[in-house]
């Protein structure tokens, strides 16, 4: 993209005007029909009082305008019409989002101007074309009518020339001490160019300091590369290389550094017509997760004895003395991965602590997988350091008043600190304290000055992924909100404070990329990566002896009250960045299935002893500290010990985020900020009611999810089938709708998809979903087009863990619309089953008659109840906004069908199998689910159809659906499968 590339004002700009009736509130959207007078009240923001008073002075003014002319409002046409821009025609720019220090590479959709959704970059390493929920997501973020909209003083509003000269006096102050009360807080930094602002910063001012802090940071990771390695060093796993894999409470499919790419490489592999490259995963976790459902064999055990387990497979497989007493699971698991030398592979989890780190690096170099299935490179944040060291060290600093400035780049360290960092307390002594961030929080509400900053897609920038290779970030939109970047702010601080961050990153690139600058620079921006950036493999020394064990508390006694605590991240709102964005927060969360809450997740057995039931309310005591949670009982969860997600119990985090769950932060200490022993339940004997969108965890006697063993598919390849009778075709007493040119079909196959929900999400965005709150959901008015049910087999200990994506299965004899009394549900010739809105007149009979409860009624004006102005920007223009009192289910896309029989028709030619794919589809990291024509005969979604594991869901009832699932087939350890059935 150029730089004089029109963009957009910020949206809301144009003059204020009074509004005369409700009817023109009304059809401005600004509110919706109301049933009564408070509804309209809470829409407007307004008490009964204020609604009046201000109806009031409407009605006043209508009868003052009626004779009076209103001037004359014209709509001035483009004087000269940018090229790239026609109407209708959406425009895709490649750019790359960061979190926590590492880049995913995106392709961004935008409508004239305004960026509406958000896409995977195929040429981007961590991406492959794939997103997760939060890349996806990213585009309610920059329409968060909450984002913080203007620089600050004193909670007084400033310019940022005001800022400018502020900064100004603060620099002068720092050059006649050298730098020395000067202090500079960022999150991670992964991007080159700000890293090399703050490194000619420190040069210039050798006696000021730069920190870095988030609560999911990377500390044990550096620690335990250094203890093998003496260096730190960046784990780059190669998942498309392993034949078993050993996860060490790694959720290495859900999160963290290039986890897309993990799960496309993963799921690439577990393809049951090649036994050969059919991979084997074991898990052994503590909190049931993602990487865990997908295991072949998985071990519940407390987060403290998995370095007892680690150590066992050391000793097995030779990277250290043998272990006293290894378990069977160890046994078989060390077998199998030393009968797999150099196919192997062995990970650990970020939290866990350094020494299973260098207990992993040392079994893989032990088994020949360094350098094959594992690569180690430079690290890709500009420091690999001790985060909660440098926080430490900063708040040290402050409580001796030592810190003059201090000026936060990003971030929330009030919120995030561990409690006993004393983090805000020691804040407060720093004589001038400023703030560089997305929304109004904790962090700004105790600082001098506030800066809005300005969005990804807002702003220049650069980031590295995590094998090194660099993106371009650009921006789509100007700033909304006048925005900054933390480039802009530190360039206040240097002699060239007009530096835009479109400059400052050009600059640093000038002398680094090859040939010919301007043609590399836009081939950069044109493919969203820098080509030749990634760092090379790293020859490692061998890893050190086995580090010494890590201390840990003795069990506790059977029947004990004492307990180990686990904090982890949340799968939805991550840290608490997402908190106030609603398409996560009632995003259902991929094991528990929680909305709009965090909970404490018990074992089922530790919930039996304690006398815990669902929703009761429990104080946590742990370390002299308290906080109060519900109670959540998870299958598969390890006894004795209770996990709760940090990022919930904002106080400061907008509309939507504010006061919502319990803070684990206020628990996290420095010297075990992922938990340990000591927690203590105490029952309050109040209840608080959970939003979950699954709340049957049986399979009621139907065959839903079909599953079977690789050595049982080898056996009966139909197995599938044999599982539930299914008609045949010509068995129906309806007729055959009439096949036209194309028929439209979807096959998921279960066995890639890993219940990521990224296309739950990605189908929110396209579609124009709302989102309906709380106490919606609770009443199962869920309003996803698509969702992913989690099912469980075998015992609630440790159950093996099924997910199955459902979206409208576009059924041949549909059920829904033989019951219509208007015809709104309607079947089209090419297999789809249409919703015409227009003449759905809500009667809730296809709902009722839809045996997979696909469809969603709109009980109220979901569509306008939460969204602000700003955030009408966020619709895709390309499917309409349903009102109350309107059906509504997946159509495949319909829009995306459309467009390309359009492009192929203007061709004169037919729709090519692959150019029509799905928003779900798009964003499948794990390529679960294939879309095209059933019509072609070579198409892939004819080629899935055709394996002898597709089946169709409830197929039994002749509804004939066009959506058909691939069975799941898994891949266990014959010797662990003889044991339990010993045992059993």
């Amino acid at each position: 993209m150029s730089r004089d590339r029109p963009l957009l004002p910020a949206y809301g700009a144009e003059r204020p005007r009074y509004w005369r009736s409700l009817e023109e509130l009304h059809g401005a959207g600004i509110v919706a029909e109301r049933d009564s007078a408070a509804e309209l009240a809470e829409a407007a923001g307004l008490d009964r009082r204020e609604l009046v008073k201000y109806l009031g002075v409407s009605f006043a003014m209508a009868g003052l305008t009626a004779c009076t002319r209103q001037p004359a409002e014209k709509i001035v046409p483009y004087v000269r019409q940018p090229e790239e821009i026609v109407p209708g025609k959406p425009l895709f720019f490649a750019t790359a989002m960061s979190l926590s220090g590492y880049a995913t590479g995106l392709l961004v959709e935008s409508h004239m101007g305004r960026p509406t959704k958000a896409e995977g970059n195929p040429l981007h390493p961590a991406s492959l074309g794939a997103t997760d929920t939060f890349s996806q997501a990213a585009l309610y973020d920059l329409y968060d009518p909450d984002r913080s909209q203007s620089i600050t003083y004193l909670d007084e509003i400033r310019a940022w020339p005001a800022f400018l000269s502020a900064m100004r006096l603060a620099l002068e102050k720092a050059r006649t001490k050298k730098g020395e009360g000067l202090r500079i807080l960022t999150e991670t930094v992964g991007s080159p160019t700000l890293g090399a602002q703050l490194l000619a910063l420190l040069r210039e001012l050798p006696g000021a300091r730069w920190h870095q802090w988030e609560p999911n940071n990377r500390d044990r990771v550096w620690a335990g590369a250094s203890a093998a390695f003496g260096q730190p060093a960046e784990t780059v796993l190669r998942v498309d290389r392993a034949d078993v894999i050993l996860s060490l409470d790694a959720d290495f499919l859900a999160c963290g550094p290039g986890h897309l790419r993990s799960v496309r490489e993963f799921s690439a592999r577990r393809r049951p017509r090649d036994r050969q490259r059919f991979n084997r995963l074991y898990a052994v976790e503590s909190t049931p997760g993602v990487t865990g459902a997908c295991a072949d064999h998985r071990l519940a055990l407390r987060a403290s004895d998995v370095e007892a387990f680690a150590r066992s497979v050391a000793g097995l497989v030779g990277a250290g003395a043998a272990a006293a007493a290894p378990n069977d699971f160890a046994r078989a698991v060390a077998e199998d991965l030393k009968s797999h030398r150099g196919r192997s592979l062995v990970v650990a989890g970020d939290d866990q602590p350094a020494a299973i780190h260098a207990l992993a690096h040392a079994i893989n170099a032990s088994l020949g997988n360094a350098g094959e299935t594992v690569l180690a490179t430079d690290p890709v944040p500009v420091r690999a350091e001790s985060q909660i060291d440098s926080l430490r060290q900063l708040v040290a600093d402050m409580d001796k008043g030592q810190v003059d400035t201090l000026i936060i780049l990003g971030g929330n360290p009030v919120f995030t600190s561990p409690a006993d960092v004393g983090f805000a307390r020691a804040f407060e002594k720093v004589a001038l304290r400023i703030h560089l961030g997305t929304h109004q929080d904790e962090t700004s509400a105790l600082c001098h000055w506030h800066v809005p900053e300005a969005h990804f897609l807002e702003s220049w920038s650069d980031a590295r992924a995590f094998d090194g290779t660099a993106s371009i970030v650009q921006p789509l939109i100007a700033p909304l909100y006048g925005g900054k970047t933390a480039h802009e702010v530190l360039a206040a601080l240097s002699d060239q404070p007009e530096f835009s961050s479109h400059d400052l990153v050009r600059e640093y690139w000038k002398d680094k990329l090859s040939g010919d600058f301007e043609t590399a620079w836009r081939r950069a921006l044109h493919d969203g990566v820098i080509a030749g950036t990634a760092f090379s493999p790293k020859s490692l020394p061998s890893p050190k002896s086995l580090p010494p064990s890590s201390a840990s508390a003795p069990n506790p006694e059977p029947g004990a009250v004492s307990l180990e605590i686990r904090f982890r991240p949340d799968p939805t709102i991550y840290d608490g960045r997402f908190g106030n964005n609603g398409w996560l927060q009632e995003l259902p969360k991929p094991i528990s299935k929680l909305t709009w809450d965090n909970a404490v997740m018990l074992a089922p057995k530790t919930a039996e002893r304690l006398s815990l039931a669902n929703e009761e309310v429990v104080k946590l005591e742990y370390l002299g500290r308290s906080i109060e949670a519900p109670v959540w009982i998870l299958p598969g969860h390890a006894e004795n010990a209770a996990t709760l997600h940090f990022g919930y119990g904002r106080t400061r985090a907008g509309r939507l985020g504010t006061g919502v769950g319990s803070n684990a932060n206020a628990l996290r200490t420095a010297d075990a900020p992922a938990g340990g022993h000591g927690l203590q339940i105490v029952k309050t004997g109040r209840t608080y009611s959970l939003a979950t969108t699954q709340n049957h965890d049986v399979m009621e006697g139907r065959a839903l999810v079909r599953s079977a063993t690789l050595e049982e598919f080898e056996r009966h390849p139909k197995f599938a089938h044999e599982m539930a009778e299914e008609p045949e075709p010509d068995m129906t007493m309806y007729a055959s709708y009439p096949r036209n040119e194309y028929a439209w079909a979807m096959a998921i196959d279960l066995n890639a998809c890993t219940g990521c929900n990224a296309c739950v999400v990605a189908c929110q965005a396209e579609n124009n979903i709302p989102f309906v709150g709380k106490d919606q959901v609770s009443r199962g008015r869920a309003m996803h087009w698509l969702r992913i049910d989690r099912y469980y087999s075998g015992s609630p200990d440790n159950p093996t863990t099924h997910h199955q994506p459902l979206p409208c299965m576009q059924c041949e004899n549909a059920p829904c619309e033989l019951v219509c009394p208007v015809g709104a549900t309607v079947h089209s010739a090419e297999g789809l089953n249409d919703m015409v809105y227009n003449r759905c007149v809500g009667t809730r009979y296809c709902s009722n008659n839809c045996p997979y409860k696909v469809r969603h009624f709109n009980f109220y004006h979901y569509s306008t109840k939460f969204r602000a102005p700003s955030m009408r920007m966020l619709a895709n223009p390309d499917v309409t906004v349903r009102w109350r009192g309107v059906m509504e289910k997946c159509t495949y896309c319909v829009q995306r069908i459309n467009e390309a029989k359009i492009t192929a028709e203007k061709r004169d030619r037919r729709v090519r199998d692959g150019e029509i794919v799905t928003a779900c589809q798009q964003a499948c990291p794990a390529e679960a689910i294939v879309f095209g024509d059933l019509a072609d005969s070579e198409s892939r979604v004819v080629r899935r159809r055709s394996t002898p594991v597709n089946y169709s869901l409830l197929g039994e009832l002749g509804t004939r659906p066009r959506t058909t699932y691939l069975a799941e087939v898994r891949n266990p350890n014959p010797a662990l499968l003889a044991e339990e059935s010993k045992r059993s």
